[in-house]
């Protein structure tokens, strides 16, 4: 046999094993991926009676607004207000149809409190505030939230958590200007809550737990 024949059987013997490893690596990538998605079907969150508010909310579509910042908690009530629109003007809808939820924590949680608190504590709530609020600013219009209040969303059925460790630290900060121990400024704040507002142990926990009772999540900045 000559020397060129032996060199394409050798070339066709490389070809021929290149070929069966790249099916055998179809074949086990094929296997590694039917298992990841066997994986992810079989998994179930363990479930908590803290957490269990979110299955009690009525709506066929489930959504979660979250924020941490001033603007953020302002764009949320916008978001809000927006999804809620397109889902009754596009999809000819209604609001009940939501289950909705916004999430006030870090530094949106003072948008959790009604307008009883900031009366009290505005300028400590909002530093950088002038004039200083006396009043939830979100109980009325501003630039970031169009139309969407507070109120006006409650109306429609949404809900609002509010992040009770920040709450805590808040205590803790306000106290220090009053007479009051942070355990009576908490339990103040814990108080006056807005409107379908209740405390979560802390939003970044339901910013995730929400997603295992299959809440979409929006993050407003």
């Amino acid at each position: 046999m000559s020397k060129e024949d032996k060199d394409l059987i050798a070339r066709r013997a490389l070809i021929t094993g290149m070929g069966v490893a790249a099916a055998t690596g179809l074949a086990v990538s094929a296997s590694s991926a039917t298992a990841q998605s066997s994986a992810s079907e079989d998994f179930e969150p363990e479930r908590h009676s803290l957490d269990s508010w979110f299955e009690e909310l009525a709506g066929v579509h489930r959504a979660f607004l979250d924020s941490s910042t001033i603007p953020g908690g302002e764009s949320a009530l916008l978001y809000a207000g927006n999804i809620l629109a397109a889902h009754e003007e596009d999809y000819a809808g209604s609001a009940s149809d939501y289950a909705m939820v916004v999430c006030f924590r870090h530094a949106s949680t003072p948008f959790g409190f009604n307008d009883a608190i900031w009366a009290k504590y505005g300028a400590q709530l909002n530093r950088s505030a002038d004039p200083v609020p006396t009043t939830n600013p979100m109980n009325s219009p501003t630039f970031n939230n169009g139309q969407n209040t507070i109120a006006s969303l409650v109306e429609r059925g949404v809900h609002f958590a509010i992040c009770l460790r920040a709450t805590r630290s808040l205590s803790r900060r306000l106290a220090r200007g009053s007479d009051d121990s942070a355990d009576q400024v908490l339990a103040e704040l814990r108080a006056n809550a807005i409107p379908n507002g209740r405390f979560v142990p802390a939003g970044v926990v339901a910013a995730t737990r929400a997603q295992e009772y299959d809440y979409s999540l929006l993050y407003s900045a």
